[in-house]
């Protein structure tokens, strides 16, 4: 089990990554931010499951990270639609 601190910096830099990517991407930065996210959503979902990692544990963990790239994806949504 990790440190919430080690949760939460793995979850910083794994934005701060797909922001970089999403940067670059050749349909716009909202809709490549978008896939990135939902990419990033399955991958911690999936690994949440092979880990077998309790879905309202105590501590931080996959689950956790998954519900937050939920939210930031339906923030880039959210902001799609309007522009």
């Amino acid at each position: 089990m990790l440190s919430p601190t080690r949760v939460l910096a793995r979850f910083a830099v794994r934005v701060a990554l797909l922001a970089t990517f999403a940067a670059f991407g050749s349909v716009g930065f909202n809709r490549s931010l978008g896939a990135l996210l939902w990419m990033s959503i399955i991958l911690c979902a999936g690994v949440g499951l092979i880990r077998r990692e309790p879905l309202f544990g105590v501590a931080l963990n996959h689950w956790d990270e998954a519900v937050a790239f939920a939210a930031l994806f339906a923030l880039v949504h959210i902001a799609n639609e309007l522009a």
